[in-house]
């Protein structure tokens, strides 16, 4: 499993909230583009999915 970022979903005109909510600070973003998860650091916890409210993050196999 792993979470990919919907670029068609995520609006990129904000500090992504998700990046403070990961367990695992695998979530980084360079200004206000596309956030991008780190694979190594991912634990697939499902939090960032859950609480994207755009439904940008995406658990895929």
């Amino acid at each position: 499993m792993a979470v990919l970022v919907d670029p068609g979903k995520c609006p990129q005109n904000h500090r992504c909230p998700l990046i403070a909510m990961c367990p695992a600070e695998a979530i980084s973003q360079e200004g206000y583009n596309l956030p991008v998860i780190d694979t190594d650091r991912c634990v697939e916890c499902g939090l960032c999915v859950a609480q994207c409210p755009k439904g940008a993050m995406q658990m895929v196999e």
